[in-house]
């Protein structure tokens, strides 16, 4: 079993990965100003909570978009592994195929989304996921992945929205009773999710032109399991698909050092 974790800008996601199989998913807030030590305790309070001791756990593996807190959550992981983890970025072999204008620049997030959707799911295929920015990974017939679409997402569109809006207060994100809103409540709450399914049938429908015929579709991210049900095109709901992601490039670099 492993510790995978991905550090994004609002959270950070925690999973023990044996297999294809994960053990749990928790969020914990991102805190750019906490230290290793408070890091290190969350995340071995997550491990309490299920059962999981350090001699279970053969490593670690962290993907980061937040440069700030890599490695503090790196030395936070050392702390309870007892042996340095795996971080996501140069040198790490991927296996993946990226046909980009500078490779480097692609987000470790979306490499291992990647990874993870090439092993799991038929090609060509569309990855979505849905956080503070929704991107979407595009991999064309023969598994190489030739771009990105990178748009704000639904918290960022919100708080936009009530930031500049001065008679419109903050919102929970649940699906309103009606998609005609008879208040300015559920008239927001449909807006956001509706507009947020129709953007991801639009983006699938252009890209489907894009990539010449029908494409498989998958989503992730915290935000995905709010707004796919409401999709009219089909799209296959993964919330593990990154951890599951983490856990491929764990063995093909593990194998690698044997």
């Amino acid at each position: 079993m492993i510790l995978a974790i991905d550090i994004g800008n609002t959270n950070i996601v925690i999973g023990c990965i044996e297999g294809k199989k994960c053990a749990f998913v928790e969020r914990l807030s991102t805190v750019r100003t906490k230290t290793e030590l408070e890091y290190a305790i969350d995340i071995k309070n997550v491990l309490d909570i299920y059962h999981i001791k350090r001699e279970d756990l053969e490593g670690g593996i962290i993907s980061s978009v937040v440069p700030q807190i890599t490695t503090v959550a790196k030395l936070a992981v050392e702390k309870i592994l007892k042996k340095e983890p795996l971080v996501v970025g140069a040198g790490i072999k991927t296996g993946l195929n990226i046909q980009i204008d500078n490779p480097v620049q692609l987000g470790s997030d979306l490499v291992v989304d990647s990874v993870a959707g090439i092993a799991e799911y038929p090609v060509p295929l569309l990855i979505f996921d849905m956080g503070t920015a929704n991107t979407v990974c595009v991999i064309d017939k023969n598994k190489n992945y030739i771009g990105s679409m990178i748009y704000p997402g639904i918290e960022v569109s919100l708080n936009s929205l009530t930031a500049n809006a001065s008679q419109l207060g903050g919102i929970s994100i649940d699906v309103p009773e009606h998609i005609v809103g008879k208040n300015t409540i559920d008239s927001m709450k449909s807006g956001m999710i509706y507009s947020a399914a129709a953007a991801i049938d639009g983006i699938i429908d252009r890209l489907s032109e894009e990539l010449d015929g029908e494409v498989t579709t998958v989503a992730t991210g915290g935000l995905a399991r709010k707004i796919i049900p409401h999709c009219r095109r089909e799209v296959i709901l993964d919330d593990d698909l990154l951890l599951k992601g983490l856990e491929v490039v764990y063995r093909k670099n593990r194998k690698d050092k044997c």
